[in-house]
């Protein structure tokens, strides 16, 4: 099981496809809500992988990713066994919700298992990594940075993983508001080639992306969620830029999703220290104190009646489950 991670310090962009290394460091807090249950066995004999989620056959780009990830773990492990593997999703998908980082996460952790792997958490996040990017960071619970590594590394599959980041005495919530759980119209992947290849505020934004980080981290070892609050928001904010100024563009924003952080800079006004940030897709989530997350849940549903609002709480890592229980 696993579940999704919130970038605070975004991830936007890959420097090398195949292994999955992107261009800046990133930080995230993994989530109580919406977790992924994957299930893994292996298949002697069988021909081709079996892989379903909620026990409807996966097609197309899904299953691709997923039978190549295998053939990763195949490799490494040194056994050829085809799998049979079962998920159950939580969170919608494709969304901008983190269903990539806790999908694959959890296929991490039971598929290393099932084929015999014993991983450490820094290679198992490695291993996640080359799934999908976010994953990496979902291996841990709470807070985590995910280092991008330098391509003067000797290995740079080695230098690119995520550990967990200290944190003081915070006790933060994030509320999310899913304003839309469709799915995107152009995915992730091709948001991120499209900026990095044509928007000319990409090569600042990453710049000051890695700014945003040192500050960040020390605005969560103060324990100071308004400072953490600030620029995580300005950080989401900063890359939706970058994607605006694509040629073409990519807009993810939608009415619903302004609508939401009129909200959030209302809530502020009135004295409630309440922080947008924003992924890949138009659904917003809302850092605030713990104390005050029903509050902000309860004046974004009065801005958003047509969606929904889920109250989250620092999550755990990435982990198998006891089956007896």
């Amino acid at each position: 099981m696993a579940h999704p991670n919130i970038a605070l310090i975004k991830y936007w962009g890959k420097r090398d496809e195949r292994l999955v290394l992107p261009r800046t460091d990133s930080l995230s807090l993994t989530l109580d809500v919406f977790p992924t249950t994957t299930r893994v066995r292996l298949a002697p004999g069988a021909l081709h992988d079996e892989v379903t989620f909620g026990g409807v056959p996966a097609r197309g780009e899904t299953r691709r990713r997923i039978t190549a990830f295998l053939d990763l773990v195949r490799e490494r492990a040194g056994l050829p066994d085809r799998a049979v593997v079962d998920t159950e999703n939580t969170v919608p998908t494709g969304a901008g919700l983190a269903s990539s980082a806790s999908g694959f996460a959890a296929l991490a952790v039971a598929a290393s298992a099932a084929y015999g792997l014993d991983l450490d958490p820094t290679a198992l996040s490695r291993l996640a990594r080359r799934g999908s990017g976010s994953a990496s960071r979902s291996v841990f619970g709470g807070f985590a940075v995910w280092h991008a590594g330098r391509d003067t590394d000797p290995d740079p599959d080695l230098g690119s993983y995520a550990e967990p980041v200290p944190a003081g005495a915070l006790d933060p919530a994030l509320v999310v508001a899913v304003v839309d759980a469709g799915p995107k119209i152009v995915s992730s992947r091709e948001a991120m080639r499209r900026t990095v290849d044509t928007s000319p505020l990409y090569p600042p934004w990453a710049a000051s992306s890695e700014d945003d980080l040192a500050d960040l981290r020390r605005a969560l070892l103060r324990a100071d969620l308004d400072a953490v609050g600030e620029i995580a928001e300005r950080n989401a904010l900063g890359m939706h830029a970058t994607m605006l100024a694509a040629r073409p563009a990519v807009r993810y924003l939608s009415p619903a999703t302004l609508t939401v952080l009129d909200g959030v800079l209302e809530l502020r006004r009135d004295g409630t220290a309440a922080y947008a940030t924003m992924d890949a897709g138009p659904n917003v989530k809302v850092l605030c104190r713990r104390a005050d997350a029903h509050r902000v849940a309860g004046a974004l549903r009065a801005v958003v009646p047509g969606g929904s609002v889920h109250v989250a709480g620092p999550g755990p890592g990435a982990h198998l489950l006891d089956e007896a229980l």
